[in-house]
This record gives C-alpha cells, structure tokens and sequence, in this order.
C-alpha cells in the first residue's frame, strides 16, 4: 500500500509526504533504537514517537528519576523500552559506553539506530574565559558521541543500521553568546562527516545523519527575538531523517537552509542579520 501511494504524487512535496508515511508506521516497527539524552526536551519527544512507531527503544540520560518518568507515560504502554543509567551517565564518561551497548544488544541481539542527542549545561552569555568549561563541555557533547559511536559501530555493521547526530546551526554558523557550545557543535560536524566519508570509501553500510536544528522550544528566552519551532515535530523530522538514512536534516527548513546560503555568498551580512536577532539589553539583565 505504502508503494501504491506513492505513485500518486508527482512531485518532490508528495514524495516526502509518501516518505513520512512510511516512517510513521512501517519502516522502525521492530527496530532497536538508543536515544541519548532522553528525559527531557527533544529526546523525550523522539522516545515517545519511536515508541508510537513499534520500535524497541533505550533511553539514557544522566537524571534517572526523569527517566522513569518518560518510561511511564502512557504513550510508552506495550512497547518495549529499557531504562539504562550509570552512575555518571554514559554520556557524560566515554569508559561507559561499551557496558552500555553489551547489555542492550545481549537483550534485543543488535542495534539499528543510534541517535545522538544529549547536551552538557552550558551559560548563554559573552564568553568569560573558562577553559575549563570548554574542556568539560568538548567531553560530554563531542568525546562521549564518539567513544559511543565507537561501540555501537560493529552492532551498526552487522544490521546496516544508522547513526543520527543532533548538532545545531551554532555548528554551522556563528552565533553569539554560546561559544563553548558551539565549539562542540563543529566538532561533530568535521568528526562525522568525515567519518561518513571513511564509511563509504571501505562500502561500509552505516548511514550518517546530522541534524542542523534552529531556535527550538525546549527552554525560553527573552533575548532571542525569534519565534522557536516545536520541539514534537523536530523529533519527528529527526526521526524521520535517520530512517531514511539522509546525509543531513535542516529543521525548520527555510529557517536553517537559507541563512547558510547566505553565509556562502556574504557572510557579513548573515552575521549582521544573527545579532539583529537577539535582544541584548535583556540579555544584560540576566
């Protein structure tokens, strides 16, 4: 039925519709899939929709309490979810990682989707100097997504399976007020996307998707002037990214594909238009 469908459409626009479909409800049933970074936010939102798509999903996050929570809702009832959370969190310690994985695919014999996810705590304002931070932030949200794509790659090889990285137009651009953040976001990029590289050149069946997220709803603000997208439909354009296995996801789209366009051809006025974009009087207040 799926396939009939999508001789319907005749353009691109049906074709993706067509795609989303299939996502939705054929193609992750049964699949194993790790979220990083689940108990709250973005993930939670994809650990709800892999959940409603039949996927056979493990959460993980440094807080195990929220992660209880997530597990429990009702959008979670019948399906197969395990809840994994070292002391430190796998996240946060790259030696955890490969007990992590041992334990998951001795239960659900392999993996098909790792989607990458969590973040460190970082401030929003000017840089003040502590490296340290930077070093401590480079560690949870750079070092750690390596060291558990380095686990997780011979259960991808034997499956085929996907890896998707949740990175952030502060990964492509520069924005202000979030420089140690940032640092971390083009680190995956030139990591990952030189991995894919690798991957393709040894005809290794692992898909790379990196995901360039805008302004999304996950915490308030009011120094940035722009209206943020849903955090519900990013998941799902996440998800639906990976599934089909797609070199990069921009959400929203115009919000993320344009301004990068911009930066090709003149830069300058891209970094004009980003800080007319934030209300730093408010920003003093804080």
């Amino acid at each position: 039925p799926g396939y009939l469908d999508c001789k319907v459409f005749g353009s691109r626009g049906g074709l993706a519709v067509c795609g989303f479909f299939w996502v939705q409800h054929f193609m992750l049933k049964g699949k194993r899939v790790i979220v990083t970074g689940a108990s709250t936010g973005i993930g939670e939102q994809m650990a709800y929709h892999l959940a409603r798509m039949g996927a056979h999903v493990l959460v993980t996050a440094r807080t195990e309490a929220k992660l209880q929570k997530v597990c429990t809702k009702h959008t979670c009832t019948g399906q197969s979810y395990v809840t994994l959370c070292p002391a430190n969190g796998p996240q946060s310690c790259p030696a955890e990682p490969p007990m992590l994985f041992k334990t998951w695919t001795h239960t659900h014999r392999g993996l098909d989707m790792l989607i990458l996810n969590h973040i460190g705590n970082s401030y929003f304002n000017y840089f003040d100097g502590d490296v340290g931070h930077v070093q401590k932030l480079l560690k949870i949200n750079f070092l750690s997504y390596v060291a558990m794509t380095v686990s997780a790659l011979p259960r991808l090889k034997d499956s085929g399976g996907s890896i998707v990285v949740v990175s952030s137009m502060a990964g492509k651009a520069g924005f202000p007020f979030t420089a140690p953040y940032s640092a971390t976001k083009f680190a995956l990029d030139g990591f990952f996307s030189s991995l894919r590289q690798e991957l393709i050149i040894q005809k290794v069946d692992v898909s790379i998707t990196l995901c360039i997220l805008g302004f999304i709803d996950t915490a308030a603000s009011d120094v940035v002037l722009v209206s943020p997208a849903p955090k519900e439909e990013c998941a799902l354009e996440i998800i639906k990214g990976g599934a089909l296995r797609q070199r990069e996801i921009y959400y929203k789209y115009a919000a993320t594909k344009i301004p990068l366009l911009i930066r090709d051809w003149a830069p300058e006025l891209l970094d004009y238009l980003i800080r007319r974009s934030y209300n730093v009087e408010n920003l003093k207040k804080n």
